[in-house]
């Protein structure tokens, strides 16, 4: 950000304007000078000639006649709506539409609401307190709420990235090289019981809807092991791989409803958001490794002990899996 006596603001435009008028110089040499153009530095001494030194301020951009703006009536509205009824702005867009025939969308009437500050429920209200409370979702058994998601990251090339060997790395250049700048990416499905938190994830090599198809069944056959027999609401987002006819097709029969989230809310599916974030801090960086096959045996012991052994605040400072009975005893000592 520049500063109020910066080279060419409205300070340094006072000078070159300056130079012309009170020293008598000529503008091509004071354009020079200055390295700006020749007509430039005429329009500035016409603007202080005309309206005097604020005249060389910045001005706006925006064009003077905006046939698409909102007109002033409606922005009225709107805030009166706001301001005496506290109505939503889907609401607003609604009575504009069906009441006065003006049609605008929800997205528009959020930005108003947010330039004239009321876009938030206190800042409408008396004395600024916030009336909406947020909701819980709760799980009320195993499989009564399974959350679903991808992440993706990047590969880790052979002998380590730029982040163990710094960016720039003699290490880090000869990786790229190796893989022709493409190392390419990893996709970490998970999937996690909204109830005990019980959670699986494999690193795969796409996020079609034919791999994750294949996952989900892997990971039913997983949850079965813990007694999770039945899934009532599976939750996603709306990724092109759980949004497909296939997935649908293929799930159907084991789920009891396919619930996806609001676009662009990631919070709708905030438990599997918070494990991915965990994933993330406690083993994808938390040091750095030296290939792509180190990581992804790394993360599949620390999937193992986020389940049996790391205490979980929600299931009572316990691992999740100690909210699961039926089949605990026997898994466990499959991995043992």
């Amino acid at each position: 950000m520049t500063h109020r006596n910066a080279p060419l603001t409205a300070v340094g435009r006072h000078r070159a304007v300056a130079q012309v008028l009170e020293v008598g110089r000529p503008i091509a040499h004071v354009a020079a000078e200055f390295h700006i153009a020749r007509a430039t530095l005429s329009k500035w001494v016409a603007r202080y000639r005309a309206d005097g030194a604020t005249a060389l301020e910045d001005r706006s951009s925006a064009p003077a006649n905006r046939p698409s703006r909102t007109p002033m009536r409606v922005v009225e509205l709107i805030e009166h709506w706001r301001r005496e009824k506290k109505w939503s702005a889907r609401r607003i867009a609604r009575e504009l539409a069906d009441g006065h025939g003006v049609r605008c969308c929800v997205r528009t009437v959020t930005r108003w609401l947010d330039r004239l500050g009321l876009n938030r429920i206190r800042d409408i209200t008396p004395d600024g307190e916030d009336l909406r409370q947020p909701g819980k979702i709760t799980a009320r058994y195993p499989g009564h709420m399974v959350h679903m998601d991808v992440k993706k990251v990047g590969k880790i090339p052979e002998g380590g990235g730029w982040w163990a060997h710094g960016r720039g790395s003699a290490q880090a250049l000869a990786g790229k090289r190796a893989h022709k700048q493409k190392v390419g990416y990893t996709y970490l499905h998970s999937i996690i019981d909204g109830f005990s938190r019980l959670a699986y994830t494999e690193a795969l090599e796409d996020e079609t809807a034919a791999t994750t198809i294949a996952f989900f069944h892997r990971a039913r056959v997983f949850f079965a092991a813990h007694g999770i027999t039945r899934i009532t609401r599976l939750i996603t987002d709306n990724g092109a791989n759980y949004t497909s006819k296939a997935f649908h097709r293929s799930t159907c029969a084991f789920i009891r409803r396919h619930q996806r989230t609001r676009i662009y809310t990631p919070r709708h599916n905030g438990k599997i958001e918070r494990y991915q974030r965990l994933l993330t801090d406690e083993c994808l960086y938390a040091r750095a490794y030296e290939s792509e096959t180190a990581r992804r045996e790394t993360i599949e012991v620390w999937v193992h002990h986020y389940d049996y052994h790391r205490p979980h605040t929600a299931c009572g400072d316990q691992p999740p899996a100690s909210r699961l009975h039926a089949g605990v005893d026997n898994v466990m000592t499959n991995y043992t």
